[in-house]
């Protein structure tokens, strides 16, 4: 986590895949990736079939962490929605994190329950209120390595000028990094990182059909923003997969037409480790 707080210190923006599990994790990993980000959204599309409409618990969130946290070693940055509630609940939502092996722990101003950041109909609470729950998240951590993440949903809701201030009033906590949901425009980006990226970093977040123009992470760097984020693109890319081999193994009746698409049963063994597990196993014959 040293090594993660150093590295956001360079210009050099990190590109951070969306996972949801170990194995979109491991993959990811493996891809070459610097970091991970732990979106929310995802659990809630994989592990429970719904919306990102504030349905994940924080405990669900804890319990995927921990499993991630065990099987890769790049910093993972958590998606922690509003805090699973308020200044005390934070606390604990930062304690427990932490303990399961954040890295970087987002936190956002949303109402509660929350909704999707891209998503219309939202919510945003009393900027006070928000600074306090910041100050709950900071003094809750054990390490300065263990780096809060301050985002504000204001842009939709009080405008663009509105979301700025409030993101001065979060950095004036003591954050780590500032997240300003959902711009709308390339120039809106371009404020937001004249105004703060020369202080902090700022992280852009990129949805496939959401409210903010997609960007490189080339084309974002050059902007200012030192995190970038394709938090929900990894399970769309995979419900896209899954529309397709379900399609065809129900016309089908069999996966043949799809052997050149899939890793067959050693392949998806070498991914994951077998041969390894199973060489240490011997050890202990």
């Amino acid at each position: 986590m040293t090594d993660f707080k150093k590295r956001l210190q360079e210009k050099r923006a990190v590109l951070a895949p969306g996972v949801y599990d170990s194995l979109s994790g491991l993959i990811a990993e493996q891809s070459g990736f610097e970091a991970l980000y732990l979106s929310g959204a995802s659990i809630a599309y994989t592990k429970l079939g719904r919306s990102d409409i504030g349905l994940v618990t924080a405990s669900e969130v804890a319990q995927t962490l921990a499993a991630l946290a065990e099987r890769v070693q790049l910093p993972i940055i958590v998606d922690a929605d509003t805090g699973f509630g308020n200044a005390l609940n934070t606390r604990r939502t930062v304690f427990e994190f932490e303990r399961c092996g954040a890295s970087m722990i987002q936190l956002e101003d949303q109402t509660f329950p929350k909704r999707c950041g891209h998503l219309q109909g939202k919510g945003v609470i009393p900027a006070k209120e928000m600074q306090g729950k910041l100050r709950a998240a900071l003094d809750a951590r054990r390490s300065s390595n263990t780096l809060i993440l301050a985002r504000t949903d204001a842009v939709a809701v009080e405008g663009l000028d509105a979301a700025l201030d409030r993101a001065e009033q979060y950095l004036e906590c003591g954050v780590d990094a500032l997240f300003i949901e959902a711009l709308r425009t390339v120039q809106d980006m371009e404020t937001a990182c004249k105004r703060f990226a020369h202080r902090i970093p700022l992280l852009a977040n990129m949805v496939e059909g959401g409210q903010t123009p997609i960007q490189s992470a080339i084309e974002l760097e050059k902007i200012g923003f030192r995190i970038v984020i394709f938090p929900g693109g990894t399970v769309r890319a995979i419900a896209r997969t899954l529309q397709s081999y379900y399609g065809s193994l129900h016309q089908h009746q069999t996966t043949q037409p799809w052997r050149d698409r899939m890793l067959d049963f050693d392949g998806l063994n070498a991914v994951i480790g077998t041969p390894e597990l199973l060489q240490l196993g011997k050890k202990y014959d």
